[in-house]
């Protein structure tokens, strides 16, 4: 569990006042003294990521965030980023001082919460300090439409039941979502092509390629690896047709060409904008690629930060072959990691092109697909663009009629 990537892990995040006992509280759900701890108002400034396990509930991520009610300049910086944290949340932990009950802080941060549509649990904490009535906290959760759970994170007691409740709560929310599961059966042959170029990661597969493969077996198929340079010959020599092609974007072209018209073909990337966003959405963002005049701003996203080599796709490549349809320059702009435009400086772009989000929990992306859908700016993922470019996208979308629908529609 501890290798799990953070993008699959269960996204709890932690709000409450200064001092309510958030830190406090983390190291008592986690039984180590891993968050700061201090008596001064403030200790903890921006949110702080800790991927751990919590038994029973398995692999999660901790966001560790700053007092909602935080002051001066600094303070509302901070609780701004305090804010952006609900847009990858999947279960929120509201935590209340007990000594001062439910105070207007608390509402906002609440309302905020509900709005979301995100699974709460609420926490009265210091019970050591001050025990409150059952019967008030039975009025907050009529009034307020979640549990509250009575904890002393000093003295760890309550913590057990605070986990139960996480666990009801999350079940709420999440949802099982597969790959590729569902397109395919138990001993289905599926073939997987993995370029292998400069920018592949020395001695391992890139994490949608790795997450694709597990994905697979865990359905009971049977996952057959080649580059597609070897295709050809991998092909030819299995014993029974293959249920599926899934490659590398960037080898749509060759891919297509050597997998027979029988076979159904598609792309990480593709399976991947289905899996963590909404892929009717980024293949409207494709179809808008023509609507673009020299002089548009284009913005190109990456949720990870990684060193680009000459010729990246996202720095290089994209740029080149988006320009090649305009028939003139484009200004690109380029984000990396956490950082993603507000709407008011989403205005100035005529297109989004995001990668495709594997280090990003579904949750972020949806939301990010969500905001480029409520500002009017088309989005559209790496591979659902190449494959667009190329003339391949309506075959890599066989597999998802509905959608194919849709790219057919004029």
């Amino acid at each position: 569990m501890q290798e799990t990537p953070r993008s699959n892990r269960l996204h709890i995040a932690i709000f409450g006042k200064r001092n309510a006992g958030k830190s406090s509280l983390i190291n008592a759900l986690t039984n180590q003294d891993i968050a700061l701890v201090s008596e001064v108002a403030g200790t903890t400034t921006d949110p702080v990521y800790k991927t751990m396990e919590i038994l029973p509930i398995g692999p999660v991520v901790i966001i560790d965030t700053a007092g909602i009610d935080d002051e001066g300049t600094l303070g509302d910086l901070r609780v701004k980023k305090t804010y952006k944290v609900l847009n990858k949340t999947e279960l929120a932990v509201v935590v209340i001082n007990g000594n001062e009950g439910i105070t207007d802080f608390d509402e906002e941060v609440i309302d905020r919460i509900k709005g979301k549509r995100i699974p709460i649990v609420g926490v009265i904490n210091k019970t050591d300090e001050k025990n409150l009535e059952d019967t008030l906290i039975q009025g907050w959760e009529k009034k307020y439409g979640f549990p509250f759970v009575k904890v002393s994170a000093l003295r760890r007691d309550g913590i057990e039941e605070l986990k139960q409740q996480m666990i009801l709560q999350a079940k709420v929310e999440k949802q099982e979502k597969v790959i590729v599961g569902d397109l395919i059966a138990p001993r289905d042959l599926v073939v997987l092509v993995t370029p292998i170029d400069k920018a592949a990661p020395k001695g391992r597969m890139i994490l949608p390629q790795q997450q694709t493969i597990r994905d697979v077996i865990d359905h009971g198929a049977i996952a057959i690896m080649t580059r597609e340079t070897e295709l050809a010959e991998t092909l030819d020599s299995l014993g029974k047709k293959p249920k599926m092609v899934i490659t590398d974007s960037q080898a749509f072209v060759k891919v297509n060409a050597i997998t027979p018209k029988d076979i159904p073909m598609t792309s990480f990337s593709i399976l991947f904008a289905r899996y963590k966003g909404e892929l009717e959405e980024l293949v409207l963002g494709a179809k808008k690629i023509k609507r673009l005049k020299p002089g548009d701003h284009v913005l190109i996203c990456e949720g990870c930060t990684h060193h680009r080599q000459e010729g990246d796709i996202g720095k290089d490549k994209i740029p080149k072959w988006i320009e090649g349809i305009v028939g003139g320059k484009l200004h690109f702009e380029w984000t990396s990691g956490t950082y993603y435009p507000e709407p008011e400086e989403m205005k100035k772009f005529q297109l989004i092109v995001h990668c495709g989000g594997c280090m990003l929990n579904p949750k972020e992306m949806e939301f990010r697909i969500q905001q480029a859908i409520e500002n009017d700016t088309p989005i559209v993922n790496y591979g659902v663009l190449i494959g667009y470019i190329t003339g391949v996208l309506e075959r890599a979308l066989e597999p998802f009629p509905q959608v194919l629908k849709l790219l057919r529609q004029e």
